[in-house]
């Protein structure tokens, strides 16, 4: 049976291609991994690639790879970038601003670690998502589904995730018990149990958790 709505079907890259097209020839691509966590920081990242560069082979949205691929990818993506900024916010932190904050604090740290590797700012900053970063003086647009459709945001979210999965295992070794290791802080039912066996951790958001 066809379906009456048929999902839009996107082309990594097509961003660039289009952009290239309207002169725009400096990209920074934003995103950020950990928003739904139950503990640990949000990490975002920020990667410019130089235009005359082709992307790394098999660069693809973080949430459609393995770990192994991302493992790949990560230093391809470090060497053939322009500049590479990250941006981290722990829980505490996220308690107190709220997840939203927290997440555009981190990716305006990200771009403004980014910017400073540059000799030329971005001419135009790419976010993944709905909400564009505020107190940036740079022009942005806002990519839903972005890091299936810019190779900048796809690159930003292998960065992203790879950078906070090693965080949560760092984390693994100061609080074994919750499988920090396995689940890098989301609310799988060994998660929840374990919680519920030893009580929230210093790293836990506590505006995460069922009260």
């Amino acid at each position: 049976m066809r379906e009456l709505f048929p999902r839009p079907v996107f082309v990594l890259g097509q961003v660039e291609q289009r952009l290239l097209t309207e002169g725009f020839q400096i990209l920074a691509g934003i995103d950020e991994a950990g928003r739904g966590a139950l503990c640990g920081p949000v990490v975002a990242a920020c990667v410019v690639f130089p235009t005359s560069l082709a992307f790394p082979e098999g660069l693809a949205d973080s949430k459609q790879l393995s770990a192994a691929q991302r493992e790949r990818l990560y230093p391809l993506i470090l060497d053939r970038a322009a500049a590479v900024g990250r941006g981290v916010v722990d829980a505490q932190v996220i308690d107190e601003i709220n997840i939203l904050q927290a997440t555009l604090l981190a990716m305006r740290q990200a771009l403004s670690q980014a910017i400073e590797q540059l000799k030329t700012p971005p001419e135009l900053v790419l976010v993944d998502g709905n909400q564009s970063i505020p107190d940036v003086v740079l022009p942005q647009r806002c990519l839903v589904k972005g890091d299936a459709r810019s190779a900048h945001i796809a690159a930003a979210s292998i960065i992203a995730k790879v950078e906070r999965d090693g965080i949560m295992l760092g984390l693994h070794q100061d609080y074994p018990g919750y499988g920090f290791d396995r689940h890098k802080g989301y609310g799988t039912p060994q998660h929840m149990n374990a919680i519920a066996a030893l009580g929230p951790s210093p790293v836990h958001r506590r505006t995460f958790l069922p009260s």
